[in-house]
């Protein structure tokens, strides 16, 4: 800071009171943005911030609602033991994961989940490869933020060992699609497939990022 003398002493040149309140004010902008967005697991936290940041941030917090949507979360649980209905209740036969995620013993999914939803109201749904994640990759949606489950999906030791181009296939998995199709009484997604397809694939291309914590 540069110095100035008078009456023989040095005093500090004052700064203009409405320039420190604009610095000050600029400064908690930018630190407020910072909060808001954090990097996935397999992004570079030296890139700063970009455009892409911000869209990306954005599309996951469309796929976000989609995957806490009862047709998603009910095949991804904290438990080995799958959820059911629009309240995620545990699953009335209470069936267990099994190691591949089919169930186990007698209690298999595919015994009464077949390849199809079968007719009537609450009456089992069905899709070919009607099953949990696997023991050994869980991916579990329910109770996750935001925030984990960004990072949890682009972590390959916890999403199958999936790149990038095996997680924008995934939007089109057959079990992925079920959700839009989930037989009579059922609730929907909160958006279209198409749309949430758009989020999923906008989130991972520009860069996979995660909302704040």
């Amino acid at each position: 800071m540069e110095l100035y003398q008078e009456n023989k002493k040095l005093r500090p040149r004052r700064i203009p009171i409405t320039l420190s309140v604009i610095a000050l004010f600029l400064i908690g902008i930018v630190s407020a943005f910072s909060d808001d967005v954090s990097h996935s697991a397999d992004v570079d936290a030296g890139t700063g911030f970009k455009e892409d940041s911000l869209k990306s941030v954005i599309a996951f917090k469309k796929v976000y609602e989609v995957l806490q949507s009862p047709r998603c979360m009910n095949c991804h649980p904290k438990g080995d033991i799958p959820l059911q209905g629009d309240q995620n209740k545990l699953h009335a036969m209470f069936p267990k994961r099994g190691a591949d995620g089919k169930g186990i013993l007698t209690m298999k999914c595919a015994n009464c989940h077949q390849t199809e939803n079968t007719v009537g109201l609450k009456t089992p749904p069905g899709s070919p490869e009607w099953h949990l994640p696997p023991a050994n990759m869980k991916m579990v949606f329910q109770g996750r933020s935001p925030h984990e489950l960004a990072k949890q999906l682009v972590d390959p030791k916890q999403n199958g060992n999936k790149d990038l181009k095996a997680l924008i296939a995934h939007a089109d998995d057959g079990l992925v699609k079920w959700g839009w199709n989930p037989g009579e009484g059922r609730t929907l997604p909160p958006i279209s497939h198409a749309e949430f397809k758009e989020a999923w694939i906008t989130w991972l291309t520009k860069g996979a990022y995660a909302p704040g914590k």
